[in-house]
């Protein structure tokens, strides 16, 4: 047995080394294979490609640095520079999230101390304090990692020392940038806009989310420390006042290091845009706005002795070319604030007077928020300014004829017997016999909320507010005026919300005398300048042309009819007849004809009640209208008294530079 064993042992053991022996050969083999497909790869780049691998062994390369372009600039009408950008050198700081409010106040006081040493004493020195609140420690201001600008317009002896002793000043660079400079009389500022980093634009600003997309052109991507254009005219046209990135290249060998002089690329600088915009016209406008609202407020006459006015709106459009010669938002504010980025301390002193209130809900520049919530926005209702549309909507729906009468006792009540509501006219007058006509003349409500209003919803019912509003649109109330500016409100249809809470009758009524709808001031001038037109509503616009740095016209002004609305020349008549009848202060010496619609809305604020808001168009001359204004003193009075003074000196000034009859009259 054991012999056996002793035999299938020597078998299994022989079987095994056979087996070994043929994997170590198949090893042998394989390791053979290998290296002789390595040694024949090796003398195949020695042999073959050894020439070229050789040569690209110290083929140099470079490195591309992009410059940001230089922006272009904005001018009026005249050409005088409203914003500009130069080259300058400035000092940034960069935030230490690790750094407490002691340690940056004491990197604030060396600060100082050192441009106090070396800085132009022509210039207002820097305070310890207010290099603190620019450097924002808390990020109340600017994004964490985005540099704050402490100092432009550095001197050589600044440049020189900070960059010599950058190590002992923690976050602290010197930057070269284009600084935009704005004109000296803030001119248009809400119009114009103003710029900001782009590291604090991507976040909140929908142009310039994913704007550096890999498939762009080089010349056109941005760069994070580059200023963008943040509202108005400066972001609606960035693209076109950008311009094109330079480069510095630089030729470079395998290990990076520059081996020869740079090449440099230059910036293209962008296209500089000529406004419509009249200069004189327009700090005209800004000036009176300023002038009316302190003489309300100090010396109120018995049409204005509840008001408390503290903003102005008005906007001057050119009837048959669309073109806006004045838009002023007051107050204003300095837009070089924003040079290079704002301080915690200035933003916080000028973010009520931002926005521009001509085409957007702004709330009144209150830093209390109590007090801001018992004063009307920029948005208010159209008071008596909406009755001549209302006539039109009349006639247009055979609702009345120009002939109609009405025998006005100074309200209107409508509802079910025993709830009635009665709509008055101000004061309760009793007009007596009125025609439509007379009815503007006289501002009837009681004529408008019966003959039209209530009238429209006898006749059609529910679908009446949908007739009124397909009427208010053709005009443009209650849809973008097509101006193009960003961030512009359609305003606000409230008589939808009346359905919801009164009723379709009450909708309309309300509606029919300018209580239910509250609207821009540029709706409002669009609006008046369709009626001058008798029909054309014309695309508001603000550039006159665009010229390429060489002065080479890039693009002309084309002016554009959105759409016509149109009528018998007797309805035009009925109310322009009748406009032509309005009481109005301030117009009495005026040398032309002109036709005009004063408004006093009304609307509840807060603990306040029937806040009474100046509304005021016009056009002229009447026989050939070329100019409509408009103009909106929220918490104003009456619209005759507030804001129709300073719709006169609006004409005035534009008689003057430009000439209602086509020429100057200075």
């Amino acid at each position: 047995m054991s012999k056996i064993m002793t035999e299938k042992a020597q078998k299994s053991e022989l079987s095994n080394r056979r087996h070994f022996s043929f994997r170590l050969n198949v090893f042998f083999f394989v390791t053979f294979s290998l290296f002789s497909l390595l040694i024949v790869r090796l003398a195949y780049l020695q042999f073959v490609e050894g020439e070229t691998l050789r040569a690209k062994e110290h083929e140099n390369g470079s490195k591309r640095i992009p410059i940001p372009p230089i922006r272009g600039n904005i001018y009026d009408s005249a050409g005088n520079a409203i914003a500009y950008s130069i080259s300058t050198q400035s000092l940034y700081y960069t935030l230490d999230l690790k750094m407490k409010a002691d340690e940056g106040m004491a990197l604030a006081a060396r600060i100082v101390d050192i441009f106090n040493k070396l800085g132009n004493k022509s210039k207002k020195p820097l305070t310890v304090l207010g290099v603190f609140e620019d450097m924002d420690l808390k990020g109340r201001v600017n994004s964490a990692f985005q540099p704050r600008r402490i100092k432009s317009g550095l001197t050589q002896e600044e440049i020189a020392y900070f960059s010599e002793h950058r190590d002992e000043f923690e976050g602290i660079e010197v930057v070269e940038e284009s600084i935009r400079q704005y004109s000296n009389d803030k001119l248009a500022v809400q119009l114009v806009g103003y710029l900001k980093k782009l590291s604090g634009a991507v976040g909140n600003i929908d142009k310039y989310k994913g704007i550096n997309n890999e498939e762009i052109d080089e010349t056109l991507k941005y760069l994070t420390t580059e200023q963008v254009g943040a509202d108005g005219l400066e972001l609606m046209y960035q693209d076109e006042l950008r311009g094109r990135n330079g480069f510095k290249e630089y030729p470079i060998n395998k290990d990076s290091q520059i081996i020869g002089p740079m090449k440099l690329t230059k910036p293209i600088k962008g296209d500089n845009l000529y406004l419509t915009i009249n200069n004189q016209v327009q700090l005209i406008a800004q000036q009176a706005i300023t002038d009316q609202i302190r003489e309300i407020r100090t010396a109120p006459n018995e049409f204005q002795k509840d008001s408390h006015p503290i903003t102005g709106y008005a906007v001057a459009m050119e009837v048959k070319t669309g073109k806006v010669v004045a838009m002023a938002s007051m107050p204003d504010y300095d837009p070089s604030l924003w040079q290079g980025g704002i301080s915690e301390k200035d933003w916080e002193s000028v973010q009520y007077f931002m926005s521009n209130g001509t085409i957007r809900d702004v709330q009144p520049p209150y830093a209390d928020d109590k007090e801001r919530s018992i004063h009307p926005s920029s948005f208010v209702n159209l008071g008596s300014t909406q009755k001549p549309l209302t006539v039109l909507v009349g006639l247009s729906e055979k609702l009345i004829t120009p002939n109609s009468t009405f025998l006005d006792p100074g309200y209107f009540a409508f509802g079910s017997k025993g709830y009635e509501t009665e709509v008055s006219n101000a004061s309760r007058a009793m007009n007596g016999l009125l025609t439509p006509t007379m009815a503007i003349a006289k501002s009837s409500n009681a004529f408008m909320a019966k003959m039209i209003g209530n009238a429209l919803y006898l006749r059609d019912g529910p679908k009446g507010v949908d007739i009124w509003d397909g009427y208010m649109k053709q005009f443009g109330l209650g849809v973008i005026t097509g101006s193009g500016l960003p961030n512009e409100s359609k305003g606000k249809t409230n008589y939808y919300e009346e359905i919801k809470s009164g009723s379709s009758q009450s909708a309309l009524v309300y509606a029919s005398f300018g209580q239910q709808a509250k609207y821009s001031t540029l709706q409002l001038a669009q609006y008046a300048a369709t009626l001058a037109s008798h029909g054309k509503r014309m695309k508001p616009q603000f550039v006159n042309e665009i010229k390429d740095t060489d002065g080479n016209l890039v693009q002309p002004y084309k002016s554009e009819v959105l759409n016509t609305i149109r009528f018998p020349d007797s309805y035009w008549k009925t109310i322009e007849d009748g406009m032509a009848l309005v009481n109005v202060q301030g117009f009495d010496d005026f040398d032309y004809h002109f036709y005009r619609k004063t408004g006093t809305s009304q609307q509840d604020v807060g603990s306040r009640k029937k806040v009474e808001n100046a509304v005021f168009i016009a056009y002229a001359p009447a026989e050939d209208p070329v100019l409509a204004v408009a103009v909106v003193v929220p918490d104003g009075g009456y619209g005759g008294y507030a804001a129709a003074p300073i719709a006169r000196k609006i004409f005035d000034a534009y008689d003057s530079e430009i000439g209602l009859m086509g020429t100057p009259r200075k």
